[in-house]
């Protein structure tokens, strides 16, 4: 699958990771899906609403020891908001990004236990508050992350 995006997307991904350095940033992606794969119409930058209950709602016992540095939660409501503007549009909600800080754009266990399997996953990786590297990764019919390809539209 190829994930098509504009330079004005990849812009807006790389701004919000930088902006919210050290703590990872989120967003949703809305667009369509082709025969050739998903194309991004828009992206919505959203606020990291990880905090202790969100922690405590999860599986596992070990993601109560982490922060914004490490993890993000996009707020149910928010969710529900982008899935009814996206459905507006005659969009639909394709993928979720969201930045590494000070790690590669390579996807954690965390980040597989949560995935869905019909979005792309955008992972920004921010070094030293530079995002330095993007990678987009689906879920193949195993549960496992495969890398897809990112094309710049114009």
């Amino acid at each position: 699958m190829v994930l098509q995006l504009s330079p004005k997307h990849l812009q807006t991904m790389s701004t919000h990771a930088e902006t919210t350095y050290p703590e990872e940033c989120c967003g949703i992606i809305l667009g369509y899906l082709t025969s050739e794969g998903k194309t991004v119409v828009e992206v919505m930058p959203t606020e990291n609403a990880w905090n202790a209950q969100t922690a405590a709602e999860l599986p596992g016992d070990d993601t109560l020891d982490y922060s914004k540095r490490q993890r993000y939660a996009i707020a149910p409501q928010v969710m529900l908001q982008a899935q009814k503007q996206a459905r507006d549009c005659k969009l639909n909600i394709i993928g979720i990004y969201h930045s590494h800080t000070d790690h590669p754009a390579i996807p954690s266990e965390y980040d597989r236990q949560l995935a869905w399997q019909e979005y792309s996953y955008i992972i920004v990786s921010v070094q030293n508050g530079k995002a330095s590297d993007m990678k987009s990764w689906t879920l193949d019919d195993t549960h496992q992350f495969q890398q897809e390809v990112i094309e710049k539209l114009g």
